[in-house]
């Protein structure tokens, strides 16, 4: 585990950092990192699934600087294989943003890489004990001189080194078939906007309501079941047209709203 950093500033109201989590605990207030309460095992993780997510401004400064260090943000990783150490970040971060303005859920295969586009996929290998996790980067991080990459508690219970800590590993990025430069681009077979997700239906309606006062894009609630209680996403669409996606998102951006997802 390590100190963390965030690229994002937090301009969202407290209502997403209350509701906007799939875990029915919500954020976690805690001064040290850790794992949770509701302990689970690699059996319950799911991997990311890989997807031609668009590589938008959020979350892909570059180059950037901390702790004195510049990094640059790669433009091609299209061959990116790494081994080197992996460590995980759990409570402390539960239900706050992450580098592009999602929200960390602990219980999720997604992790933290200093470099990589945000969001690219990659596959993460335990070299000690051969076993792999599918994870969605959307975060920077760790800034720590011999770390590769910071995984969350679900992806460090696959790979089973969360009780250690850190582990060597092997980081391959995973191609998305079909995809040329998702760079600027809503691309993909994406068709809504999700801009929140709830566990309880008046949050999501306060939002619908206060998206459609502005939006001529219908404003829809779709409920699903995340295996730990219904989650009402908050979508804008459908938008059949991709510049008109890639317009209406830069528009929820500048109004503050940073946690918007395309989804087909």
């Amino acid at each position: 585990m390590n100190r963390r950093w965030t690229l994002v500033p937090i301009v969202l109201s407290a209502l997403f950092f209350t509701a906007c989590t799939s875990s029915p605990s919500g954020p976690y207030t805690v001064h040290k990192d850790g794992a949770p309460p509701p302990v689970i095992g690699p059996e319950d993780v799911l991997d990311a699934v890989p997807r031609a997510d668009p590589i938008l401004s959020a979350g892909n400064k570059s180059p950037y600087k901390v702790n004195g260090e510049t990094y640059e943000v790669m433009r091609d990783a299209s061959a990116y294989r790494e081994r080197g150490i992996a460590s995980w970040y759990g409570t402390k971060f539960h239900g706050h943003k992450t580098s592009n303005g999602e929200i960390y859920d602990l219980y999720r295969a997604t992790a933290a890489h200093k470099t990589l586009p945000i969001p690219s996929y990659v596959k993460v290998t335990n070299l000690a004990n051969g076993r792999s996790v599918v994870v969605r980067v959307n975060d920077r991080g760790p800034f720590h001189p011999d770390r590769v990459i910071d995984l969350s508690y679900a992806a460090a219970v696959k790979l089973d080194y969360m009780a250690n800590g850190t582990a060597e590993v092997e980081v391959e990025v995973l191609q998305v078939a079909g995809v040329d430069d998702r760079r600027g681009s809503a691309g993909g077979d994406y068709r809504y906007l999700q801009v929140g997700a709830f566990g309880v239906a008046p949050s999501a309606q306060r939002l619908q309501a206060e998206l459609a006062a502005f939006l001529t894009f219908p404003v829809n609630i779709n409920t699903v079941n995340s295996g730990q209680g219904t989650l009402y996403r908050v979508r804008v669409g459908p938008i059949a047209d991709h510049e008109a996606m890639a317009q209406v998102q830069r528009q929820l951006e500048q109004m503050g709203y940073n946690s918007v997802q395309p989804l087909p």
